[in-house]
């Protein structure tokens, strides 16, 4: 497990350059870091990205997902230029779906044998936002400052 956390830090600062991943670290004013959310599998003609998170148990049902979604979806929208941002939950996992769901993502469908994990093939759901989804949505309202330029690699306009 180690190894796969060394290997998945060691390519972030390539991926980020090549505009592929933009992970950013959530880090909570007491404990530290908590979890990891970015984006991913962008793509610029499409102005669309996918958007996934990791929380330790500990912060599961904290309000920490809302917040982490609130301000992926204002640097997405806002600040990179994006029209859609999607998110996967695998099938089986519930309360993923819900999280998702509870800020503002739709159900769109179920991808079959869509990530692999293991040796397993599993199917995932696919949920999405939109711009306009978002603009009305509840993750708006969350406050959120960003400070700086995003590396060119991301923005779409």
């Amino acid at each position: 497990m180690q190894a796969e956390a060394e290997a998945y830090l060691d390519r972030l600062s390539g991926q980020r350059a090549e505009g592929e991943q933009l992970d950013l670290v959530q880090d909570h004013h007491e404990d530290g870091v908590i979890g990891i959310t970015g984006l991913s599998e962008f793509s610029r003609r499409d102005r669309r990205a996918i958007v996934g998170t990791w929380f330790g148990r500990r912060w599961w049902g904290t309000g920490a997902n809302r917040e982490s979604k609130a301000l992926v979806c204002h640097l997405g929208f806002e600040v990179l230029g994006l029209d859609r941002i999607g998110s996967y939950a695998n099938v089986e996992h519930v309360r993923s779906q819900r999280a998702l769901e509870g800020v503002g993502f739709r159900r769109e469908g179920v991808l079959r044998g869509w990530h692999r994990h293991g040796d397993r093939l599993l199917d995932v759901l696919i949920v999405g936002m939109l711009r306009d989804d978002w603009q009305r949505g509840p993750l708006r309202d969350v406050p959120v400052t960003v400070t700086g330029e995003p590396p060119p690699a991301f923005v779409v306009r």
